[in-house]
């Protein structure tokens, strides 16, 4: 595809065979997305599904570019917040579709966050069997992971994430100029996303990290580009290794474990942010990789550190979640990665060195949630 010469951006490709498709990574892709778009689509025609935010803030330039290309564009616009992943609002955006008479020949556009992007694509892949979809991220975390690689799904009371598909959107545009627009906690939250690259398997990155996760969190151009660009690049390197999860891509799960519990415990109305769980849910799996002696108090110290230098969310800021071990470990058992009814933990060797954990120990896990609530309420 050819790309408008005013239009300064990365390409970050993820090569899947046919399914192979270009991440753009730069300021103002919105504002040319009509022009990214146009040779994708088997029809000009669209659905953009965003929420009431998003819409507000940038619908109308995208509204602008995709009709000056002469592309059809209807939106969707859905309610924000996490308890839009959910039976309802999946069956609500398929009935819109339907009302709007589409077919598998037209495109669906995801306009948001990981919320309405995973909502959506998930919409897409089962709507009459699958129709196209393309990403446009409005957020950091988004940008970094839910956007890239596929997994698309919506929450269950039983736990987050437990239906979904896998199925690769055709084009995702990353215009770092909205991330403007974005709540520090939101930012924040992103930003623990662009850090599990470091600490699952790129040091170096770490390290870059650790001179300029402020200059990235206070909205310095130069540095969210190169963070972004890092990230996606790790993200599509282990996607087009492991597309559907059957090893090495599991790696991409550090700390989702433990967050993911920990999302559960509070629910999904908007208390805690899935990024700020994950943070909190990395640095809980180096303690407890410490606690099982497979890596050093000295790394923990240096991962806490990074964290409270950013103002990142750790476990000693939710010891209302921490108040049942229990129940925790019982969450945890719900996740997708378990095999057999054993818990598999992404855990660490060193920063830089994740590894999967198969049939670890629910009674040691157990153990370590204790002591890690007592602390918590003690603090």
């Amino acid at each position: 595809m050819t790309r408008p010469t005013h239009l300064a951006s990365d390409i970050v490709s993820v090569k899947l065979g046919a399914r192979s498709y270009d991440i753009h990574i730069g300021e103002n892709v919105l504002k040319c997305a009509g022009v990214l778009i146009k040779p994708l689509l088997n029809a000009p025609r669209v659905a953009v599904v965003t929420d009431e935010t998003v819409m507000d803030l940038h619908g109308n330039t995208l509204k602008s570019t995709l009709e000056a290309a002469g592309i059809d564009t209807t939106f969707i616009v859905r309610p924000s917040g996490e308890s839009q992943k959910g039976f309802e609002p999946l069956q609500e955006i398929l009935d819109a579709l339907l009302a709007l008479s589409f077919d598998r020949k037209d495109t669906v556009i995801a306009f948001g966050g990981g919320v309405i992007g995973d909502l959506t694509g998930f919409a897409a892949s089962i709507f009459k069997r699958g129709c196209q979809f393309i990403q446009i991220p409005t957020t950091l975390l988004a940008q970094v992971d839910s956007s890239v690689g596929g997994k698309t799904a919506i929450n269950t009371k039983f736990g987050k994430n437990l239906i979904g598909a896998f199925y690769q959107p055709k084009a995702v545009l990353a215009d770092i100029s909205v991330l403007s627009t974005l709540p520090v906690r939101e930012l924040k939250a992103g930003y623990a996303e662009v850090l599990k690259y470091g600490l699952l398997g790129d040091a170096e990155f770490f390290n870059w990290l650790e001179a300029h996760g402020p200059a990235v969190l206070s909205g310095d151009v130069t540095a969210i580009s190169k963070a972004v660009a890092v990230s996606c690049q790790t993200k599509a390197r282990i996607v087009a290794e492991d597309e559907f999860e059957n090893g090495r891509r599991a790696l991409l799960n550090l700390g989702h474990t433990f967050g993911h519990a920990l999302e559960l415990e509070a629910g999904y109305g908007g208390d805690l942010l899935h990024g700020e769980a994950v943070s909190a849910g990395m640095l809980m799996a180096f303690e407890y990789s410490a606690a099982e002696a497979l890596c050093t108090d000295t790394d923990v110290k240096r991962v806490e550190k990074h964290l409270l230098d950013t103002d990142l969310v750790t476990a000693n800021h939710l010891p209302h979640l921490l108040k049942d071990p229990d129940r925790l470990v019982s969450h945890m058992a719900q996740d997708k990665k378990n095999e057999g009814g054993a818990l598999t933990l992404i855990l660490v060797r060193s920063i830089g060195s994740a590894f999967v954990q198969k049939n670890a120990s629910s009674a040691s896990v157990l153990s370590y949630l204790t002591r890690l609530s007592e602390k918590a309420q003690n603090a």
